[in-house]
């Protein structure tokens, strides 16, 4: 009996220990969503080493330490699919960081800056980005410029603005978000000497000299035209003998 029991226990310890096994195997590194992270981010050491143009699908497989063939089963396209993955990666990275540190933001100013600042750091540490600058700027420049820009701005403008939202209307956290983003890129793209925007003290200063200022003349907008009509009426009733008064109103002096 003794025996028996043990053998029973010992089954149902290897019945657990199976099942375990297959949840394991699904999360871990043999499941296809891991596969695909795997070949991204060999993907992405492949450019940063030696750039798009001599990166090879067999690059990125060995890079990965998955054969051609498991390449192709995860991206049927091949290379360009790879690519396009890669960016929408890490797109969805930057985004991911970004909301955790915008969403810890307790005024509108933090939430710029942390924005910015966050920004900053994770371009301007991007090894396959930073290469493809350097050795192949006409890979990044043509995305950049024109339309392309149009809509790196709507995207990243429509993804910061609800985080602005809790202290701007609508309109205004989304023109908000469009500037840091121009900021941002501006400069990236061209460093200025003495700011260092992954740096959350030069952030904060020009944050607090030109963009707040800015914020705060955007709620203060030109005066509409109802409002410049209210004040018209105003004028008239005030000055019923001015001749320039009774001419808006259609009245002979």
């Amino acid at each position: 009996m003794v025996a028996q029991a043990c053998v029973k226990a010992d089954t149902r310890r290897l019945e657990v220990a199976g099942r375990e096994r297959k949840v394991l195997r699904h999360l871990g590194a043999d499941d296809r969503s891991s596969t695909r992270v795997r070949i991204v981010d060999a993907a992405l050491a492949c450019l940063a080493r030696q750039g798009l143009g001599k990166t090879t699908v067999d690059d990125i497989a060995r890079e990965a330490g998955f054969s051609r063939a498991t390449l192709y089963r995860t991206f049927p396209g091949g290379k360009d699919a790879v690519i396009a993955a890669v960016v929408e990666t890490e797109v969805a990275r930057l985004f991911s960081s970004l909301a955790v540190v915008m969403g810890e933001a307790t005024d509108l100013e933090d939430v710029l800056v942390a924005g910015m600042v966050e920004s900053a750091r994770r371009l301007s540490a991007h090894g396959a980005l930073a290469y493809l600058l350097i050795h192949e700027p006409d890979v990044i420049l043509p995305r950049l410029i024109f339309a392309e820009m149009d809509r790196i701005l709507f995207s990243a403008g429509d993804f910061a603005a609800p985080f602005f939202a809790r202290w701007l209307s609508p309109d205004e956290a989304s023109r908000a978000a469009e500037w840091a983003v121009r900021i941002v890129l501006a400069y990236l793209a061209d460093p200025a000497p003495g700011t260092d925007l992954s740096d959350p003290e030069d952030t904060r200063a020009l944050v607090r000299a030109f963009v707040m200022p800015g914020i705060l003349a955007l709620r203060s907008a030109p005066t509409t035209a109802a409002t410049a009509t209210a004040t018209a009426t105003a004028t008239a009733t005030a000055n019923p003998s001015d001749p320039s008064t009774n001419a808006k109103k259609g009245a002979v002096p």
